[in-house]
C-alpha cells in the first residue's frame, strides 16, 4: 500500500547510455523509466539507498514526486548487475488508485509438517489480481502436521479480501515429501532387514535338512 514511507523525490533526466548510467550510479541514484496508461515514457532518476531499501518488499509501490507533482507507480522490473547486485535500471508502471494490476506475491510457509517431512515449494510465488495499493506482501500457507504426499494447489490459498487468484487454481504449489536421504536411509534399513531374514530362512532350512 502507498503511504508516507513509499514517498520519493524522482528528478527527470536528459541522459542516456552506460556512460551517462554510470555517472547517475555514481551519485548514488538509479535511472528509471516510467510508462503505462497510454503516455510517453518519462526517464527519472531516483535515490538508490531510500529505493533499495523500499526494494526489500516484492511489487514495491512508489510514489514519486516529480517536479512537485505525485505519481504512484508500480516497479515492474529491477536489472542488477550479476556480480555486484547493484542496481542498474527500474521500470516502474503507472497505477492509479482503485486499479487492478496483476502481480506475482510470494508464498511464506508456517508451521511443522509431520515429523520426518519437508515442504518443498515447487514455485514460490503466486499470481493474483489485486489493487494496486492494496498488494500483500506475502500470501501464507501453514503445513502444520502435514502428511507425508500432501499437496497445495493455487486453489487451497486463502486470499485477502479483494485479491482474485489469476493462476490455473490446479496449479501445485507445494509438495509435503520425505527428504530423499531418509527415504534412502530407510530402504537401506529394509534391505538389510530382508536379507537378515533371509539368511535366518537358508540357516534354518540348512538345520533341518541336517
Amino acid at each position: 500500500m502507498a503511504d508516507e514511507s513509499n514517498k520519493v523525490v524522482a528528478e527527470i533526466r536528459d541522459s542516456f547510455g552506460k556512460g551517462a548510467a554510470r555517472k547517475i550510479r555514481a551519485k548514488g541514484l538509479i535511472p528509471a523509466v516510467i510508462y503505462g496508461h497510454g503516455t510517453d515514457p518519462v526517464h527519472v532518476t531516483v535515490p538508490a539507498h531510500q529505493v533499495g531499501l523500499l526494494l526489500r518488499k516484492a511489487n514495491a509501490i512508489l510514489d514519486l514526486d516529480i517536479d512537485g507533482t505525485s505519481q504512484l507507480t508500480l516497479v515492474k522490473d529491477v536489472q542488477k548487475d550479476p556480480v555486484l547486485q547493484i542496481i542498474e535500471h527500474l521500470d516502474l508502471i503507472i497505477v492509479r488508485r482503485g486499479e487492478k494490476v496483476t502481480v506475482e506475491v510470494p508464498v511464506h510457509v508456517e508451521g511443522e509438517p509431520f515429523s520426518g517431512t519437508i515442504a518443498v515449494l515447487d514455485i514460490p510465488t503466486i499470481k493474483l489480481e489485486v489493487e494496486a495499493t492494496h498488494i500483500p506482501e506475502r500470501i501464507v500457507i501453514d503445513v502444520t502436521d502435514a502428511e507425508e504426499g500432501t499437496q497445495y494447489h493455487a486453489k487451497d490459498f486463502a486470499l485477502p479480501s479483494g485479491a482474485v487468484l489469476a493462476e490455473d487454481e490446479d496449479l501445485l504449489i507445494l509438495n509435503v515429501v520425505v527428504p530423499a536421504a531418509a527415504r534412502a536411509d530407510e530402504e537401506e534399513e529394509a534391505a538389510a532387514a530382508e536379507a537378515a531374514e533371509e539368511a535366518a530362512e537358508v540357516a534354518a532350512a540348512e538345520e533341518s535338512a541336517e
